[in-house]
């Protein structure tokens, strides 16, 4: 959610900043905007409701202007999109710009404090609260300098945010804060970068410092990066890494859009986050953070899942693994419901956190009460020293790379991949998964790379065809059971985020029990029926289906023949044991909702009123 961009140094700021929200655009937004220090050390500000190109159509003769700006691209909070509302936003003064992601919950309490003072507000958002009262700290007294200034105010704020800061009077000066939103400073030579994340400065360096919770920074050629706590001042020597992250993978490399890419990603995403972890020959599944830990999931008293959106259907198929295979009881919960609702958690729980980027803010709000009452956490995320990665006691990395399309896919079937080897680890730990069942399943677990590579050439000309039929499509029925039930409502999800027809997933038996009444000859319904897994019922289901006349789109294994000889539309799948099968039908149904959405003319890879990252509960 939002996008935040500034630099410092020899090149021209404009091209810097420009380039760098557009390579932010994945996190969703609705407005964009830009602040340059001109050669009179004045604040230049053009901002715009819409995209970075309507930015740019009125912001080209700023090209060239300065060697220091910043830029952000917006995702509403506070006021509706509109250009007064977007970032940045000016002091009364005009001296100091802010960008900001995150909200400043007690916003309206400063606002009415600012306003007695005699401030004005020409926006409704909560971010022109904060560039005042830095202003106003900076009046109070004459004797404060912009950075303690900045420091002032943000130890009067509560909330999430990540800021950037430039201020007039202090030419070549960034000043940046975080508290529960990422922000990332990029070293080059001679040169500073800021960033949400690294992609818009990995071309100029391979290396950066990820600011840490509830600390700021002080950013400018003379003086270099000096990192502070807001709330005490003290110095922080900063921790410099080395990129990761290649210009290469967050490029389209001649797909049409990002996520068409990350579905063809699959096979190797799956693999990347198996490798060095499934020792097949050696027998054995090595996973650091299970192993280190194997005690407090062998004793403990259930497991907790908390996750948001594609990652809680995840969370719900990984339930059905590990109660399956290690016998230990699981709960998943929406992890915005989670903290609100007084959760009984005890030092004998083991929750386990999903997210992809690892800095969904529900996601880390829940982590912190469970923290707070003494459970072991463990991470699921695809985003190295991302926030969530830091506050927990251990986990995995999916090792999936960059997910710039919005709607997660590769993300999702690597998430999938690291419960199938915990819940195969805690199994054949703890005796609940004999040792030829264990070497059986994760030689076919080896496999599945292959098998998804087998469904993306087999099925994606045909998946194409399908689509055409359905571009006019107002709702549609996902049906699944067992392991597929997530996948149904994760498929159903899939068709909502891009291509904004209802969709709805359902366990293929309680379609009797209400949304069988929506069926008719209008009414599409995809059907996931592989042979392992009730598959008798499923058949049931399909006859209730046709003798109401709806269309039956089914993914079904190679060489069916009941299901495929009543369904209108049949897609093909290799068979797999009943476990594996959300990893492989997913990727048919993500080609599906693709290719649905393409041909309804939607903006694929960023779908409106979405975000990337949620950094805001």
């Amino acid at each position: 959610m939002c996008g935040i961009v500034g630099y410092t140094g020899f090149q021209d700021a404009y091209d810097i900043v420009i380039n760098g929200l557009r390579r932010l655009e994945y996190r969703g937004y609705d407005s964009a905007g830009i602040v340059l220090e001109d050669g009179n050390n004045k604040l230049e500000v053009e901002k715009t409701k819409g995209k970075v190109d309507d930015l740019v159509r009125i912001s080209e003769n700023l090209k060239g202007t300065s060697k220091i700006g910043m830029g952000h691209t917006r995702w509403a909070t506070h006021g509706v999109p509109s250009d007064r509302n977007s970032h940045p936003h000016l002091s009364n003064n005009d001296k100091i710009a802010l960008v900001h992601n995150g909200i400043i919950e007690n916003y309206d309490t400063i606002k009415t404090m600012l306003t007695e003072k005699g401030f004005t507000f020409k926006s409704e958002t909560d971010t022109e609260v904060l560039v005042n009262l830095i202003q106003y700290f900076m009046d109070l007294n004459t004797e404060t300098d912009f950075p303690t200034a900045v420091r002032y105010a943000l130890n009067e704020v509560y909330g999430a945010y990540a800021i950037t800061v430039m201020h007039e009077d202090y030419p070549g000066v960034l000043v940046v804060g975080r508290l529960g939103s990422p922000l990332a400073i990029g070293i080059g030579e001679k040169e500073y970068f800021i960033a949400s994340d690294a992609s818009p400065f990995v071309e100029f360096t391979k290396e950066a410092i990820y600011l840490e919770e509830g600390h700021m920074a002080t950013i400018s050629l003379e003086n270099g990066v000096d990192i502070r706590t807001i709330s005490e001042n003290s110095k922080i020597e900063p921790e410099i890494q080395e990129l990761k992250l290649s210009l290469e993978q967050i490029e389209k490399g001649g797909y049409e859009h990002f996520m068409l890419k990350e579905i063809f990603e699959q096979p190797k995403s799956v693999h990347d986050t198996m490798r060095g972890r499934l020792l097949v020959d050696e027998g054995v599944i090595k996973m650091a953070g299970i192993w280190d830990h194997i005690e407090k999931f062998k004793n403990a008293n259930r497991i907790i899942i908390i996750a948001c959106g594609t990652s809680w259907h995840a969370g719900l198929i990984g339930e059905y693994l590990i109660e399956e295979y290690a016998r230990i009881p699981v709960e998943v919960e929406y992890a915005s419901e989670f903290r609100y609702r007084n959760p009984i958690i005890t030092d004998k729980d083991v929750v386990i956190a999903i997210s992809q980027s690892g800095e969904t803010a529900d996601t880390m709000a829940a982590l912190k009460l469970a923290k707070e009452k003494g459970a072991f956490i463990y991470g699921i995320c695809n985003v190295v020293d991302s926030s969530i990665a830091r506050i927990t006691d251990a986990g995995s990395y999916t090792h999936a790379g960059p997910e710039i399309g919005v709607a997660s896919t590769k993300a999702f079937t690597a998430q999938l991949t690291i419960l199938t080897l915990i819940a195969f680890k805690l199994g054949k730990h703890n005796g609940n998964l004999g040792n030829a069942d264990f070497m059986s399943l994760i030689a076919e677990l080896e496999a599945i790379p292959k098998r998804i590579e087998d469904v993306l050439s087999s099925t994606h000309e045909l998946v194409q065809n399908i689509a055409k039929d359905f571009v006019n499509a107002t709702n549609f029925l996902y049906l699944g059971r067992g392991y597929n039930y997530p996948a149904a409502l994760e498929g159903a999800l899939k068709l909502k985020e891009i291509s904004y027809i209802h969709a709805e997933g359902y366990p293929a038996a309680e379609m009797k029990h209400g949304p069988i009444a929506l069926i008719d000859e209008n009414m599409p319904i995809v059907i996931i029926a592989p042979k392992r897994g009730h598959y008798d019922k499923i058949v049931s289901n399909v006859q209730e289906i046709k003798a109401r006349k709806g269309k039956v789109i089914a993914v079904v294994n190679k060489g069916d023949t009941q299901v495929s000889a009543m369904a209108d539309y049949v897609i093909e799948i290799p068979e797999t044991s009943e476990c594996f099968s959300p990893i492989v039908a997913s990727v048919p149904l993500q080609l599906l909702a693709y290719y649905i959405a393409v041909y309804r003319g939607a903006n694929v890879d960023q779908p409106r009123n979405l975000a990337k990252s949620v950094t805001v509960e």
